[in-house]
């Protein structure tokens, strides 16, 4: 894998088979065709067992198939990134070892959830796993989620570590993202991207080098196209594809309970597009019909 990691890299979602069972069933034929789509649609990378892949819903065994069969499908063409996020270490280092032995190119790291920590206890958390893992290391800034936050002093303080490469902020945090870029300005090879698709534009203005988009599963040709002209520096062309970014999203994320609904929106928009069941993890379920029904309806209004 080439550093800095640079462009789009899709946070893959999880096909599941249809069943209401506790343990979740992937659907293996439709994750080699959704990786399929995202390589062929241009996209940079893709990053296996995120928020999106709805990892803290799947058990150990699962996620270890789920990377197997990404790097299998992946056959190097792009980097792919595994989530090795948890709230106990040696679970991070058995999804650490099943990364390397799958092939994967890049771990990314989440801060435990559950309890909150100091930025002390945050760094000593990062230094445990980063000396006894092999791969390159990504730490993911998602504090809406884990109630926990690398401070930018402690992104850079991590980034002087043996094999710690680079961050996924999904804060959304225009100061934060600001500030952290500013403090790496001394480390060129460290990678910054952005989780938060509706602001990817001016996300990149300030210094991220990519985003991490959970839209991506689904239009991957809008947002490669969307980075590449800002790579060109056609800053117009760019703008509008943000916009076209930003009416998929109010149109598909906004279905149902807020909690859920970009990630059962996302799901049941990507069975309208023939790439996989909507079939969530439990604890979520499907849609009810009514809200299917106004999801399909803000689909197609889409392709009007």
């Amino acid at each position: 894998m080439q550093l800095p990691l640079r462009g789009i890299v899709t946070p893959l979602a999880t096909p599941l088979a249809a069943s209401q069972q506790a343990e979740p069933v992937l659907d293996a034929p439709a994750l080699d065709g959704l990786i399929e789509h995202v390589i062929t649609g241009g996209v940079h990378g893709v990053f296996v067992l995120g928020t999106t892949g709805e990892a803290t819903s799947l058990g150990r065994e699962l996620r270890q198939e789920i990377v197997r069969r990404a790097c299998a499908a992946v056959k190097v063409r792009v980097p792919v990134l595994v989530s090795i996020s948890d709230t106990a270490i040696s679970e991070s280092l058995q999804m650490a070892d099943t990364a390397v032995e799958a092939g994967a190119d890049a771990l990314v790291l989440a801060a435990p959830y559950y309890f909150q920590n100091s930025q002390d206890d945050l760094f000593r958390y990062v230094s445990e796993i980063a000396a006894r893992v092999t791969l390159p290391l990504f730490l993911y800034n998602i504090p809406f989620l884990t109630k926990n936050s690398f401070d930018p002093e402690t992104v850079r303080r991590a980034s002087e570590l043996p094999g710690v490469v680079g961050l996924k902020d999904s804060t959304g945090d225009l100061e934060y993202l600001e500030r952290t870029v500013a403090l790496m300005k001394c480390r060129p090879g460290f990678s910054i991207l952005t989780g938060p698709e509706e602001i990817l534009v001016e996300c990149m203005k300030r210094g991220a080098i990519g985003g991490v988009s959970g839209g991506s599963n689904l239009n991957p040709r809008l947002f490669a196209s969307l980075y590449n002209a800002l790579m060109a520096g056609d800053t117009a062309r760019a703008e509008e594809l943000q916009k076209k970014v930003n009416r998929i999203s109010t149109a598909l994320y906004r279905v149902g309970f807020p909690g859920s609904s970009y990630l059962r929106g996302l799901k049941a928009a990507m069975e309208l597009a023939g790439l996989c069941r909507a079939e969530p993890a439990p604890p979520y379920y499907p849609f009810s019909s009514e809200e299917q029904a106004q999801l399909a309806q803000n689909y197609r209004a889409l392709e009007g």
